[in-house]
């Protein structure tokens, strides 16, 4: 919704407050100017991207017109689960999660906890590793440089959608440019009209820069910004998750490996120590 609205109240300002001003937004109305600038960066942006790319840019735009999944909610859960996890480690053993962490999708354990279940990437994350702690044959160091190796990749391939968009936002003037010159020329091989037609050709391709520019600044590049908080949002579980695995191979109880894990989230959705704590009372009641 925030970007509708950051939309909306773009068009409202700049044509709003051209015609406050006077102006006749008729005038603005220049769909050959409009064809010429988006046909253009349609185009460089099918020459400039691999199919990959594009795919993934495609697959990632949805989402900036959704709100935040990664509520404090959401971290309870994962906590939780992380605790849960742990807990029945250093009571039973590592042998005890070997079926959930072989076959997540149908572990009872973690389809507990559906806002975690729902995401795939956390949940085959935090699997893998567990996967690798029960067969035993890494240290903490390992484990936590191999993590690293696996976050950076993550952020990477979730940095595609972002640059594709920043590079696409950059050559918007310039395709307004391209547009104005194109009814410059449109003009000047119509010198032989009188002033009250040329008037119009001439408004018509300053259009074309200001749509190449409104529409970089005002709509394409924001996306890209709104994809790169989504993407460092998306990287905290991992962060969280790996913080949390380090710290029990590291030998502290699960009670402290998620306050670890906890410590790491941002202020906005970090839950406190006493609700984190009620929350697992609960669970553990049900």
């Amino acid at each position: 919704m925030l970007v509708l609205s950051g939309w909306l109240l773009v068009v409202v300002a700049v044509f709003g407050g051209f015609g406050l001003a006077g102006g006749h937004l008729a005038a603005l109305f220049q769909p050959f100017e409009l064809m010429m600038i988006s046909g253009a960066a349609v185009g460089s942006f099918l020459v400039g991207n691999s199919g990959k790319a594009i795919r993934a840019t495609v697959k990632a735009l949805p989402s900036v017109f959704k709100g935040s999944k990664y509520t404090k909610a959401l971290y309870m859960e994962l906590l939780s689960l992380l605790f849960e996890i742990l807990a029945k480690v250093r009571k039973e053993g590592l042998v005890s999660i070997e079926g959930d962490v072989e076959n997540p999708a149908e572990s009872p354990l973690f389809a507990k906890y559906p806002k975690i279940y729902a995401d795939h990437h956390v949940i085959e994350f935090m699997a893998d590793y567990l996967r690798l702690m029960v067969g035993g044959n890494l240290n903490a160091f390992e484990i936590e440089n191999l993590m690293d190796n696996e976050i950076e990749t993550h952020h990477k391939e979730g940095e595609i959608p972002v640059s594709v968009l920043a590079k696409l936002g950059d050559a918007m003037p310039a395709f307004g440019i391209v547009a104005a010159v194109m009814g410059v020329v449109h003009t000047m091989e119509s010198m032989n009209l009188p002033p009250a037609e040329l008037g119009p050709l001439i408004a018509a391709a300053l259009v074309g820069t200001f749509l190449g520019i409104l529409m970089s600044y005002g709509f394409v590049s924001p996306l890209s910004t709104a994809l790169e908080h989504k993407l460092i949002e998306s990287s905290k579980p991992l962060d969280c998750v790996k913080v949390t695995l380090l710290a029990s191979l590291n030998g502290y109880a699960p009670q402290v490996a998620i306050e670890f894990g906890r410590k790491v989230l941002y202020s906005t959705e970090r839950p406190s120590f006493l609700e984190l704590e009620e929350e697992i009372k609960q669970r553990k009641g049900k």
